[in-house]
């Protein structure tokens, strides 16, 4: 896990490593703009995962609030970046998706937002945590 933290903007960003999938880049994207398949990759823990629209869905770990993503865009084959629904966290997180042959693909996932030093003090662990399980998990595509 890679993490950079500018005090100035409070901006926090943690990407997870290169992740290798036997699958086509249109495979992997295919699999992640269906948002109901997040729930494949959540991390044990989770309380609550809920299908909102089809551009929606909630999650709750054990002991944290339930949060909302919202698809924020998309670019065939290559990226989904979904974001925070609600005003008080945004972040988003970026899948990005790059073919590297016949039936093999490499994933990135970032995380990025604005968060007050508290805040992001209190999150960084468990945030990076969550992104590594979401990385660990895309062997399930």
């Amino acid at each position: 896990m890679k993490t950079l933290h500018n005090g100035n903007n409070n901006i926090m960003f943690i990407e997870s490593p290169k992740k290798t999938i036997a699958k086509t880049n249109k495979e992997v994207f295919t699999f992640l703009t269906d948002l109901k398949n997040f729930e494949q990759l959540m991390p044990e823990n989770i309380d609550k995962f809920e299908v909102l629209t089809e551009d929606r869905f909630l999650f709750a770990l054990k002991g944290m609030p339930e949060i909302v993503l919202e698809r924020k865009a998309q670019t065939a084959f290559n990226q989904l970046i979904l974001g925070a629904a609600s005003e008080k966290l945004p972040f988003t997180l970026t899948a990005d998706i790059a073919s590297t042959g016949e039936n093999e693909s490499e994933v990135t996932l970032s995380f990025s937002g604005e968060f007050n030093a508290m805040m992001a003090m209190m999150i960084k662990s468990p945030i990076t945590n969550f992104m590594k399980t979401l990385s660990e998990n895309l062997n399930k595509i």
